[in-house]
């Protein structure tokens, strides 16, 4: 398994690194070249979608195909959770007929539907268990 974790670089700064040498730079809304977590939560559900989409899409338009996931949600900062997640797949299926092309959605949601992590988790909701060690 890969280990994860985040490391404090200044002020409301972190970088986020992996065993296998990704890093990511993490930081408040103020802070230029960063992405705040809630932004990586976002990214993690639209990658999720886009990853889990790719077999049967590219299974039937190929290799080469074009694909974009954006995915937005506004923050309830009273409460401090993303009450919605929006995402859209954009993808080009001009070359399929209408029928083909409607076959080919309904095996895109049910893979994202079924293999997803990210939006699974999300929305079965997942138990957080926090410990604190200290020196």
């Amino acid at each position: 398994m890969t280990d994860l974790w985040v490391q404090r670089t200044g002020t409301r700064r972190y970088t986020g690194q992996s065993s296998r040498g990704a890093e990511v730079l993490i930081g408040s809304e103020d802070v230029d070249g960063v992405f705040t977590p809630g932004e990586l939560l976002k990214i993690a559900l639209a990658a999720c979608t886009g990853m889990s989409s790719d077999r049967p899409l590219s299974r039937r338009l190929g290799d080469d195909y074009d694909a974009t996931v954006r995915v937005s949600g506004a923050a309830d900062r009273e409460n401090e959770v993303y009450p919605v997640l929006s995402e859209t797949l954009e993808v080009d299926l001009s070359e399929l007929d209408p029928e083909a092309a409607q076959r080919l959605l309904v095996v895109v949601e049910r893979a994202v539907d079924k293999v997803c992590t990210v939006g699974r988790t999300i929305k079965a909701g997942a138990q957080v268990d926090l410990t604190i060690e200290t020196d």
